[in-house]
């Protein structure tokens, strides 16, 4: 009898079981340790010279987080009692721990770049040229992470002053529109209306998204809200192969839906997926200028409806498929890209109907996902088939739980915005690289099972 040998499924958590040694040199080996040293190494002959090991010191940092040492002084200590792990870390024997000082300026220039952010674009279109990214789903969500610091003391709201009674007239009401748009032109892009993000190019959005400490609020899962004060990290994920195919560090204040159009930007201009099909996204990115960036993508909204208050269109169910006269749901057949319409057939009730044959319902329905696209999406809403595409929507929220268990995104130990961020982005930038280095693992192992 012939044995059939299942296709090994080494995984991250079986990446962190193996030696040491091994670890660290899979995972370091899937990013850009050079780029980074260029970035951050002394670029001048004149002054002093500089006597630490810069390479060495970028590697500890990382491996900070894969061990999951709590603070840079448990780092500085683990270094100075352990030969082993300083010399696996890439320090020489004769090198000089470095001080905290050391680390804090090192953590300076970083703040300074944005090389993380393209180390972590090379690492996601190296697994991409691997053939480990085929995705043909992103999911779209944001997980919070608190500050180091507590939150300030609230301040007293200034009184207002009542609002006159009685309807203005329309030389006030002209100036008060007048004044209005102005104050509203004025305002920082991420706190206009969602639509003003659409004209904007990426590295402006990214440029000015707020990213200091402030009070967030979100439901939990049982529908109470919970408040913190701190941060969030939206991230667009792959739905099968779970990388961070893009990231954003933001306040904590920053609503959701505000976040998915810089993401997806950063999805078309930075990553080419030729397999991409469909953006899934829960309720809170139900707006339409989020559908407006995914059809100018290419792409399919499945994202969650909000009501917002809105009654049930006459002639249609709760998921805008059309209904007969008595009522009953049409059932959703196929959608045509070329012609970018929806087709219905008559429902299973229309065929003992008596009105059938008296031409009042209509055997087909198609509509074009164009006349609106927060209604119309293909699949179908409600069909098997969009169902089927939402749930993978889970792979977000399974990445979100692994960054905060394994590699310690809730442990912020910097007071700025801007130190948070780097914090982030390591994070982001570690899980990848271990998704990398467990593919590659697996790849191997795979081969070996197949010779």
């Amino acid at each position: 009898m012939t044995i059939i040998r299942q296709p090994s499924l080494f995984s991250i958590q079986e990446l962190y079981e193996m030696e040491p040694t091994h670890r660290y040199e899979a995972i370091i080996s899937a990013i850009d340790l050079d780029e980074i040293y260029h970035e951050v190494a002394k670029k001048s002959r004149l002054g002093a010279p500089e006597e630490l090991n810069y390479a060495a010191m970028i590697i500890s940092i990382f491996i900070r987080y894969v061990e999951r040492i709590p603070t840079i002084k448990d780092l500085i200590k683990r270094l100075n009692e352990d030969i082993a792990f300083k010399l696996n870390c890439g320090f020489l024997v004769s090198d000089n721990t470095p001080s905290e000082a050391s680390y804090s300026r090192l953590l300076t220039k970083l703040c300074e770049t944005e090389i993380l952010e393209k180390v972590q674009e090379k690492v996601v279109l190296q697994a991409i040229a691997e053939g480990f990214i085929i995705d043909d789903t992103i999911a779209i969500d944001a997980t919070h992470f608190e500050a180091r610091d507590q939150a300030p003391p609230k301040e007293e709201k200034p009184k207002i002053e009542p609002k006159k009674r009685g309807r203005k007239s329309k030389d006030e009401r002209d100036q008060w529109l007048i004044e209005q748009a102005k104050f509203e032109a004025n305002l920082p892009i991420f706190e206009k209306k969602i639509e003003a993000q659409l004209d904007v190019p990426l590295a402006k959005l990214r440029a000015e998204v707020p990213q200091d400490p402030k009070w967030g609020v979100k439901k939990n899962s049982e529908g109470k809200n919970l408040a913190w004060f701190g941060y969030k990290g939206h991230l667009a994920v792959g739905t099968s192969s779970q990388y961070i195919l893009q990231s954003l560090f933001s306040s904590g204040s920053l609503n959701d839906g505000k976040a998915a159009i810089p993401l997806l930007k950063g999805v078309d201009e930075q990553i080419s997926l030729s397999s991409l099909n469909y953006q899934t996204m829960d309720a809170g990115y139900d707006y339409d200028p989020i559908y407006e960036q995914v059809h100018q993508m290419g792409n399919q909204s499945v994202i969650a409806y909000n009501k917002k208050n809105e009654g049930e269109p006459i002639g249609f169910d709760k998921h805008f498929a059309p209904t007969c006269f008595r009522e009953h749901s049409y059932r959703y057949d196929s959608f045509d890209a070329k012609y970018e319409t929806l087709k219905y057939t008559s429902p299973k009730e229309c065929n003992d109907c008596p009105l059938a044959n008296e031409g009042i319902c209509q055997k087909v329905y198609k509509v074009k996902i164009t006349s609106d696209l927060r209604r119309y999406t293909a699949p179908a809403r409600g069909s098997k088939a969009w169902k089927n595409i939402f749930k993978r929507r889970s792979a977000v929220e399974r990445v979100n739980g692994y960054l905060k268990e394994f590699f310690q995104l809730n442990n912020v130990r910097y007071r700025t915005g801007k130190r948070a961020k780097v914090h982030f982005d390591i994070v982001t930038l570690i899980y990848n690289a271990s998704k990398l280095a467990a593919d590659r693992i697996n790849a191997l192992l795979n081969q070996q099972q197949a010779a």
